[in-house]
């Protein structure tokens, strides 16, 4: 990657080396800090402690606001501002082999391989689910259409159960409930520029470092990767909101700002088109994804992910790898297969065949006697950015 102070000049690799060094040994004495304190305190408040009695870890002028670039990309992890992510739970993540990858066509080839024969029923948005302990579910959708199941897996995000936009009935139980509302939703967008050609260097990842993380900028290089002239900002945390209060317009001119304080004699063109992600708002998201906030408890994502009768729960949010696409699909997984032994011990049976059943009046559901057969549903949210 790439790093330009707000003048234009780009940072010499040896400060950049220099100081990432310095930044893994801070988050490395934040874990020593943590543990001298009873309650949880934020990133922000350890690193502080770490300075306080290592000032020799301190950086100055064009170094420091290297390290503020490094915090802001830290941020971008969680999706949130260094004072609100949890010292004692920030690195609770296990690492997993392989490198990053970058799917270049996009996530679609993944979904067509993954739905291939599955029944999809695409602007059903659903406005209520109601279960029975020891029967089954009936999903009423805004049209007041419906589906008879017998079980339900639901993966919409947690910002959208959180706001309570689907009602459950009766509701959830409490402990639930409040695994729900403790889980912090993060915000993280991306403003896509294509241009008519290329104005900077073929690396992966461009920034812009300032004395604070908020003032800080990074930017994907989708042309090193795809030959397509495009750059990606992405904007985290409180930076994110407050570019969502902006129209698309008003948020390009401030990331073109950037890009011209980056290359002030290169031929900065305006973006021949843009794209503007509003994860925040966006009433299918509410939230881009979840992360470790000041104080949760680390026994929260297992009741996030605790199934609820014939409710079954999936998502990133549920997963041992908060954040993640394949903490998601493994979370997918573990709930396919509970909902799967459920419906199998209720019928004495391992093959689910028949397919989805819609109904508009909930048939048999409180009959405990009824032996109809009825597939699980999996009930999620499509957002479209």
């Amino acid at each position: 990657f790439a790093l330009f102070d707000e003048n234009g000049l780009q940072v010499d690799r040896a400060t950049v080396s220099e100081v990432e060094r310095t930044f893994e040994l801070v988050l490395e004495e934040t874990k020593i800090v943590r543990n001298e304190f009873e309650e949880d305190k934020s990133v922000a408040e350890a690193m502080a402690l770490v300075f306080e009695r290592r000032p020799e870890l301190r950086s100055e002028g064009l170094a420091m606001a290297v390290l503020q670039w490094y915090i802001c990309r830290f941020e971008g992890w969680f999706a949130a501002d260094i004072n609100a992510i949890s010292a004692q739970l920030w690195d609770m993540e296990a690492l997993t082999e392989g490198g990053h990858g970058l799917l270049v066509n996009g996530y679609e080839p993944i979904l067509d391989a993954l739905s291939e024969g599955l029944d999809i029923r695409l602007n059903h948005r659903v406005s209520e689910i109601r279960w029975l302990r020891y029967g089954g579910v009936q999903v009423v959708t805004e049209d007041m259409g419906s589906f008879v199941a017998d079980a339900a897996i639901i993966t919409v995000p947690i910002g959208v159960l959180q706001a309570k936009r689907i009602t459950f009935n009766p509701s959830l139980p409490d402990w639930k409930q409040m695994a729900i509302d403790a889980t912090a939703v993060g915000n993280e967008n991306k403003v896509a520029l294509l241009f008519e050609k290329p104005f900077w260097p073929n690396v992966e990842f461009l920034g812009i470092v300032a004395p604070t993380p908020y003032e800080c900028s990074y930017f994907l290089n989708w042309h090193k990767a795809t030959g397509n002239p495009v750059l990606v900002f992405m904007p985290a945390g409180s930076l994110a909101n407050d570019l969502e209060m902006l129209p698309d317009e008003k948020v390009v001119e401030f990331v073109m700002s950037k890009l011209r304080c980056m290359f002030p004699k290169a031929p900065v063109t305006d973006p021949l088109q843009y794209r503007v992600t509003r994860w925040g708002t966006d009433e299918d998201s509410l939230g881009c994804y979840s992360y470790d906030k000041v104080g949760l408890s680390e026994t929260n994502m297992e009741a996030l992910g605790q199934s609820v009768g014939p409710l079954f729960f999936a998502g990133e949010a549920m997963s041992d790898f908060m954040g993640t696409v394949h903490g998601a699909f493994s979370s997918g997984i573990r709930a396919a297969e509970e909902c799967r032994a459920r419906c199998a011990e209720k019928y004495m049976a391992l093959q689910l065949a028949l397919p989805m059943t819609a109904a508009s009046e909930m048939d048999n559901l409180k009959d405990k006697r009824a032996t109809k057969h009825l597939p699980p549903l999996m009930v999620s949210r499509l957002a479209v950015a």
